[in-house]
């Protein structure tokens, strides 16, 4: 492709994206909400100011970040078929084979649900009349499949290092291999949780469709963080290390065991609405039993989806940056 097109095709992107965040800046200043006048003032404005930004970042970094979306569309096939592969050899040579994938997320489950339903019954809430397992069950699925997808995705280029010194294979497709194969697995919990729910009394309906789009939010969320930590665990081995002290904090930080509005502290809840993942848990519970459409929760779709796009972004040109040192370091 010419220097010509390109420049042509940047110009284009910033229009569309200029527009898209000047059209979102105008829903935003005029939405309506039950807060502080204030408050809801600066709110807005922060949003309007992030979603400008993130649009700026997008269009001056253009060339390095739809290199790795342009790669993965065109090996989508070939990421399927690996995908299918890893998920098969992982627990190839046991004798009960891939229903180990399975069997310690259950008991995880119900070793969870047996301390905070059963011993700790009365210092446990879900803040409704929700059966504390499908609240539980709603928190723990998607926490699943976002923290085996990160795990395996970022040790990605070391499992594969013998594909990684091959010159002619895209080893752009190799984290989102192993966020493919963890989904793989959650597709099973989410036909778990949806008879947990009928099991409880809640019954299919309309909202259920949402669990698709909480399930692509999810996936790109842990690929979006794939991309960095898997460029940078080959040349500092420690971050596999420094990835499970995180996701251990994190899985206690995310609303899985408690209810979220049992915090009252306004900094607290601050800071603990920073975490992404809370966005995809309070999702799954919506469209389950809480009835509730991810658009109405305007600002934090808008929040989720711009810190998408930032670490999406930085994992591209992390990854760019390092790729041309990956066979010698391995």
């Amino acid at each position: 492709m010419n220097i010509g097109a390109i420049k042509n095709k940047k110009f284009i992107i910033a229009i569309v994206l200029m527009l898209f965040a000047a059209l979102t800046a105008v829903v935003i200043l005029h939405t309506n909400q039950d807060a502080n006048p204030e408050t809801e003032k600066i709110k807005k404005i922060i949003s309007v100011a992030v979603i400008a930004a993130s649009a700026l970042f997008i269009v001056l970094k253009y060339d390095k970040i739809v290199t790795l979306p342009v790669e993965i569309w065109q090996n989508r096939r070939l990421i399927f078929k690996l995908a299918l592969n890893d998920f098969k050899r992982r627990y190839a040579g046991s004798y009960m084979g891939v229903i180990w994938a399975f069997i310690q997320p259950l008991v995880t489950i119900a070793l969870y649900y047996f301390v905070f339903g059963t011993i700790m019954a009365g210092a446990r809430t879900s803040g409704s009349d929700v059966p504390f397992v499908l609240f539980l069950t709603c928190g723990m699925v998607p926490w699943f499949f976002f923290s085996e997808a990160v795990s395996t995705g970022t040790t990605a280029l070391l499992e594969y290092t013998y594909l990684v010194k091959k010159v002619v294979f895209k080893i752009s497709v190799l984290p989102i291999i192993k966020v493919l194969a963890a989904f793989i697995t959650h597709l099973f919990f989410i036909v778990l949780l949806m008879i947990t729910a009928i099991l409880c009394g809640y019954y299919p309906n309309i909202y259920w469709i949402q669990i698709i789009y909480y399930s692509a939010c999810t996936f790109i969320l842990a690929l979006g963080i794939c991309y960095t930590t898997c460029s940078i665990i080959v040349f500092v081995r420690d971050l596999g290390q420094l990835i499970g002290v995180i996701l251990q904090i994190l899985v206690w930080a995310t609303p899985i065991m408690w209810n979220i509005n049992q915090i009252h502290n306004p900094l607290i809840l601050s800071l603990i609405k920073i975490n992404p993942v809370i966005y995809i848990v309070t999702g799954y519970r919506d469209a389950i039993y809480g009835n509730g459409w991810f658009f109405e929760r305007f600002f934090s779709t808008v929040y989720f989806w711009v810190v998408c796009a930032v670490l999406f972004g930085i994992g591209s040109i992390v990854y760019k940056r390092l790729k041309p040192h990956f066979a010698d370091v391995l």
